[in-house]
C-alpha cells in the first residue's frame, strides 16, 4: 500500500462547501498509475458508530463532504486489489487530501477469499433437473433465507456428520423432517465447501451512476435481528423492528444515534436485564419472543408490525415512542407467523401468516380480524409449506396482492368478499412484491435472480427481466424490492454479491452498486423523503457480517457535495 498526504486548510469560497462541513478529496491510481474508476472509498467514525462511502470518477477522483471529524479510519475497496487501509484527521472546514495506490491481488487464494458468497455458493456440486431436490434454483430458495452461503462464515469445511446439525435446524424452518433429506444436503455441502480456491473470475460492472452516489451506515450495537426498517414521511427517523431482541430501533440520520425502545412482555426481556451475552443469543428462536419482523405506517400515524413468536399485530406510536397494547390472532384460527404488513387506504393491516396457508386483516378500530384461507396448492422443493410472503396494496384499487414463495404462486383477496384468486407466477420463489403508482406490480424473483413486472389490470399480463450476472450461471438472490417515489425507479436487494441492484423501467436498464461490507444481507427497503433508499443489515447471526456490527445502511443516488454542505450546514443551526 502507498499513500500521499496532503492536509490544507483553506477559506470557505475557495472549494464551495460550508463552515460545518469537512472536505476529504484525493486520487487513486494502480501500482503503474492508472486511474481507478468505481473504488468504494469509506471513512468510519468508531467513536460515533458511523460510515460514509463514496466512488471514485473516471479519473479516479473521489470527494467526500462530512460532519465527521477526528480521528477517522479511511478504507479503498475495488475488485482484486488489496484493500488500502489508513487514518484521516477531518474537522472543521478543513480539506484533506488522501492519494492512494493500490495493489492487484496475485495469488488464486487471495482473489478466492476476495470473491463474494454467490461465486463460492455456485460450486456447490448440485443436482441436475427441474425435478430434482437440490436443483441449484431450490437450494438457493431453501438455503438462503436469512443469511449468506460461501462467505467466510458458512464455507468453513466440515465433514458431512458436522453439517446434519446445521441442516436439521435449517430444515425445521421451512417444516421437513426427512432425515434421508438431511443426510443428502449433508454431502452436497461438505463436497462443495472444501476450502480449496474457486476459479471463476466474475467481471463487475462500473456504471456511470457510482460517480453521484454516497453511502451512510449508521451501525446498530444493541440489536440482534434488526429486520425491516421504515422511513418515517414526515419526522426524518429511521424505525426498525429487531425480531431477536423485541425492540423498536430509532434511528436518527442527523444526530446519528439510535434509541432502543423494548415491546414488554415477551421472553427476550432476559436480553435486556444484563449485558448480552453471544452465547446466549445463539439460541435465537423466533417463537420463543414476540419477534416483531415487519412494519408499516397506519393512517392513524401509528406503526402496525408483525410479531411472528406471539402471533400478533404489535403496535409502535411514533409520536410517544411508546409500544401500545398488541391485536392478539385468536387461537381458533390457527394462524401462525404474521410475516410481511401492509395497510390500506381505507386503514386496513392485512399481513401474510407464513406458516399457515393463510393471510389476514387487522381492523385496528374494532380489533377485529378477518383470517382468509389460500387454496391449496403443492409446495416446491422439500418445503412443507408454500409460506406466505411478500404483499402490498394496489394504489389504484386499493386491492392486496401476495405471494406464496414456495408454491410460485400471486394471489388477490376480493376487500369486501373474501374470496381469493391466484394465479402462477412466471418467477420462482416470488418473494418480496410491490406496486408502482401505476398499478404495476413488480415481483422478486428470489429463486433464479429475476424480476417480473405484472400488469394486473389486464388480468396477469407479464414481463420477466433478467438481473444480471457477473459470471455465467451464477445467479443473484435477489430478497426484496422497491419502488422509489420520486424516479419510480426499481430498487432490488441482492445478498449474495454485496450489492444493490436498480432496474430503470423506461430504459429497461441496470444499475448495480458496490456495498461497503461483505456478507451483507439486507431486508425491505423503504425511501427517506429526500430520496435515499435504506434497508436493514441483518445476516443472522451478525458474525456472518464483516465486522460482526449489524446497521442501517443508506444509499443516495444523487449526492453531491455542494447540496451535501448546505443540507449539514441547515441541520446544525
Amino acid at each position: 500500500m502507498y499513500r500521499v498526504r496532503l492536509f490544507v486548510c483553506v477559506f470557505l469560497w475557495m472549494f464551495s462547501v460550508s463552515g460545518y462541513a469537512a472536505t476529504l478529496t484525493g486520487s487513486i491510481k494502480n501500482q503503474v498509475g492508472k486511474p481507478m474508476e468505481g473504488v468504494l472509498v469509506r471513512v468510519t467514525d468508531d467513536a460515533n458508530l458511523v460510515s460514509e462511502s463514496v466512488y471514485t470518477n473516471p479519473e479516479g477522483v473521489y470527494k467526500l463532504v462530512t460532519k465527521m471529524e477526528g480521528t477517522l479510519k479511511l478504507r479503498a475497496r475495488t475488485p482484486y486489489y488489496r484493500d488500502v487501509n489508513s487514518t484521516v484527521e477531518l474537522g472543521g472546514t478543513a480539506v484533506s487530501e488522501e492519494n492512494l495506490v493500490m495493489v492487484s491481488m496475485t495469488s488464486d487464494e487471495e482473489i478466492s477469499d476476495s470473491l463474494p458468497a454467490a461465486y463460492h455458493f455456485y460450486s456447490l456440486p448440485f443436482e441436475e433437473g427441474d425435478d430434482k431436490d437440490f436443483n441449484a434454483y431450490q437450494f438457493q430458495r431453501d438455503c438462503l433465507s436469512c443469511h449468506q452461503m460461501g462467505n467466510p462464515f458458512t464455507r468453513i469445511p466440515r465433514t458431512p456428520e458436522y453439517w446434519v446439525t446445521t441442516i436439521q435446524r435449517m430444515h425445521r424452518m421451512v417444516g421437513n423432517f426427512d432425515k434421508e433429506l438431511r443426510d443428502r444436503r449433508a454431502v452436497i455441502l461438505s463436497k462443495g465447501f472444501d476450502g480449496k480456491p474457486v476459479a471463476v473470475r466474475p467481471e463487475f460492472p462500473i456504471h456511470g451512476e457510482l460517480e453521484t452516489a454516497k453511502i451512510y451506515e449508521y451501525m446498530l450495537t444493541t440489536a440482534y435481528v434488526p429486520h425491516d426498517s421504515i422511513a418515517h414521511p414526515t419526522n426524518g427517523l429511521i424505525y426498525t423492528v429487531d425480531q431477536g431482541l423485541d425492540h423498536m430501533v430509532v434511528t436518527d440520520p442527523v444526530s446519528r444515534e439510535s434509541k432502543y425502545v423494548f415491546q414488554t412482555g415477551g421472553s427476550a426481556e432476559k436480553y435486556h436485564k444484563d449485558v448480552i451475552k453471544e452465547e446466549v443469543l445463539g439460541e435465537f428462536d423466533p417463537g420463543s419472543r414476540h419477534g416483531p419482523h415487519s412494519l408499516d405506517l397506519g393512517k392513524d400515524g401509528k406503526y402496525y408490525v408483525t410479531n411472528t413468536g406471539t402471533n400478533s399485530i404489535g403496535v409502535f406510536n411514533p409520536d410517544t415512542n411508546e409500544w401500545e397494547p398488541s391485536h392478539v390472532i385468536p387461537r381458533e384460527h390457527k394462524a401462525n407467523y404474521p410475516h410481511t404488513v401492509r395497510v390500506d387506504k381505507k386503514g386496513g393491516v392485512w399481513f401474510t401468516l407464513a406458516g399457515s396457508e393463510k393471510v389476514g386483516r387487522l381492523n385496528p378500530d374494532l380489533g377485529s380480524f378477518d383470517i382468509v384461507d389460500l387454496p391449496d396448492a403443492k409446495s416446491g422443493g422439500i418445503a412443507g409449506g408454500t409460506q406466505p410472503y411478500g404483499i402490498d396494496i394496489n394504489p389504484v384499487d386499493d386491492r392486496m396482492w401476495y405471494g406464496r414463495l414456495f408454491a410460485d404462486k400471486i394471489g388477490t383477496v376480493d376487500p369486501d368478499t373474501l374470496e381469493v384468486t391466484e394465479y402462477d407466477t412466471p418467477i420462482k420463489g416470488p418473494r418480496r412484491m410491490r406496486f408502482d403508482k401505476e398499478g404495476i406490480l413488480w415481483v422478486s424473483g428470489f429463486s433464479e435472480g429475476q424480476l417480473a413486472r405484472v400488469d394486473v389490470s389486464k388480468g396477469f399480463e407479464a414481463k420477466v427481466y433478467d438481473m444480471p450476472e457477473f459470471a455465467e450461471g451464477y445467479r443473484p438472490a435477489p430478497y426484496a424490492l422497491g419502488v422509489h417515489p420520486q424516479t419510480q425507479d426499481i430498487w432490488l436487494n441482492e445478498n449474495m454479491t454485496d450489492r444493490i441492484f436498480r432496474f430503470i423501467p423506461s430504459e429497461e436498464r441496470w444499475v448495480v452498486y458496490p456495498v461497503p461490507l461483505s456478507g451483507t444481507y439486507t431486508r425491505d427497503m423503504t425511501f427517506t423523503p429526500d430520496g435515499q433508499v435504506c434497508l436493514s443489515n441483518n445476516p443472522i447471526p451478525p458474525p456472518a457480517l464483516e465486522g460482526s456490527v449489524l446497521e442501517i445502511i443508506c444509499l443516495d443516488p444523487s449526492y453531491d457535495p455542494v447540496r451535501e454542505s448546505q443540507q449539514l450546514e441547515l441541520s446544525a443551526r
